[in-house]
């Protein structure tokens, strides 16, 4: 749980501007409320939108080579998840009144836990109606988000460490095939489809990462997944391995039109399956306002998790009508505000994620880095997300036989697609679907076997730790 506020406490509201020359913020204004002078706004920004970035524009990404887009469709794809993105986090961190919005620091972007059950979804779908068929799911799973918002609180004690933990790693083991294919040049239908060339760019980029990592200070280590993405695509160029065509041809300025991918169709399989992910998401975003609560020193109580998760389901709901996927929360960018101690919601980087989503142009930037640069980058990006998961598992208890046995077998679940992809061939279409993603499959046996170890006709075992925030 969180714990009490041990700043100063105030109603939750913008603090006056503060003054030109140096000095304190105003005795009566919580830090998280503070408005920061440029010279600290700036910097402080910068860190949010390196933290996050890399995280935004990988669903679209993903997903917008899996079904097929050209390059005018990926940067139109990836400008709505920026834009997205900016409205979630300008909603989370200002609010509506007391209906939606934390009021923390807390970015809210398209999650990496749902590529995985989109892509199950796009391979069971006809072309032309992968994207349509994804919406739809993603759709009923915001509406699922504000129907089960208000509740979820009695929720959470189902959704411990054991079984976040379960998932979290589930969602870098399955992503992984996704950046080696990118780095064996990305089209599995090319003659040259794992030439050494690519491989080499892959592992330029991947070494140039790890420099970056090893070497660089503060700001500089930081970004250095962007910075890696850089160089790589600097070092593909006269290989003649980067196409700008993509940055040529992408308007400036344009907002994305509505429904521009198809309109929403409605499938009972693949809206189950996002609606198992959104659950995961719930959980994540509950951890995060937790956490945060502890490091900004403001209690999240009920009342503020609860005006959280409907910021997720509003943007998850309305997302897909411009092309955007499941919303939740940014679990690096609590780490920003643990590490620079700065944490005013006004440096949350909303507004500048409006502006790239705003700007096709920037998002075809993104578009035109090499498949392998971006496979060397996703290696460290997804076996980041997989750590991140062994670190909540770790406080999970293992030391119980019966956790042991409940981590083994969700995990082996949620492997079986990766391991043997045809294994569900003669399952109905629907189990397909469910299962055929690890992560809806990993999540599923998790959350039973909880139930069956820690709460089916027992009241003294040991139970599963409380949640906590990765």
């Amino acid at each position: 749980m969180a714990l009490p506020a041990k700043g100063p406490a105030t109603a939750e509201g913008p603090c006056p501007t503060p003054p030109s020359t140096p000095g304190p913020a105003p005795a009566e204004c919580h830090p998280v409320d503070e408005k920061l002078p440029a010279s600290r706004l700036v910097p402080a920004a910068l860190q949010h939108i390196a933290a996050m970035y890399a995280g935004v524009v990988t669903p679209p990404l993903i997903i917008g080579q899996a079904v097929g887009l050209d390059a005018a469709g990926m940067t139109r794809l990836i400008a709505a998840s920026l834009l997205i993105a900016g409205c979630a986090t300008i909603l989370q961190t200002l609010g509506a009144g007391r209906f939606a919005g934390n009021r923390l620091p807390f970015v809210n972007a398209a999650s990496s836990a749902g590529i995985a059950p989109m892509l199950a979804i796009a391979e069971t779908s006809a072309p032309g109606h992968q994207l349509p068929a994804i919406y739809g799911a993603v759709m009923v799973a915001g509406v699922f988000c504000l129907a089960v918002g208000p509740f979820f609180g009695r929720l959470l004690r189902f959704f411990p460490p054991l079984v976040t933990g379960v998932v979290i790693t589930l969602i870098g083991v399955t992503l992984m095939p996704v950046p080696v294919g990118w780095a064996q040049g990305g089209d599995r239908t090319a003659a040259d489809f794992g030439a050494m060339r690519y491989l080499a760019l892959a592992g330029f980029t991947l070494v140039v990462i790890l420099l970056f990592q090893r070497f660089g200070k503060g700001f500089v280590k930081q970004v250095a997944l962007l910075l890696g993405l850089f160089v790589g695509t600097l070092a593909a160029i006269p290989f003649g391995m980067a196409d700008f065509s993509a940055l040529r041809e992408a308007p400036v300025a344009a907002l994305p039109a509505p429904f521009a991918f198809g309109t929403p169709e409605f499938q009972p399989a693949a809206i189950l399956s996002l609606c198992i992910v959104m659950l995961v998401l719930m959980t994540e975003s509950s951890a995060g306002m937790l956490a945060l609560g502890e490091i900004c020193e403001r209690r999240s109580d009920g009342r503020t998790i609860t005006r959280g998760l409907r910021t997720d389901g509003i943007a998850t709901l309305l997302g897909p009508v411009f092309g955007g996927f499941p919303t939740s929360a940014f679990a690096q960018n609590v780490g920003v505000v643990s590490l620079t101690r700065v944490r005013s919601r006004y440096v949350v980087a909303g507004g500048a994620l409006l502006v790239l989503g705003a700007f096709p142009v920037l998002g075809a930037v993104v578009s035109m880095v090499p498949m392998p640069v971006l496979g060397g980058a996703g290696i460290v990006l997804f076996g980041s997300i997989a750590v991140s998961g062994i670190r909540t598992l770790s406080e999970a208890g293992l030391d119980d036989s019966s956790n042991i046995i409940l981590v083994a077998v969700a995990l082996g679940a949620g492997i079986i697609p990766l391991a043997a992809p045809t294994f569900y061939t003669d399952f109905p279409a629907w189990a397909q679907t469910v299962l055929g993603s690890g992560i809806s499959a990993g999540a599923l046996v998790a959350v039973l076997l909880n139930l069956f170890f820690h709460h089916l006709g027992t009241r003294s075992r040991h139970t599963a730790p409380a949640l906590k925030s990765s």
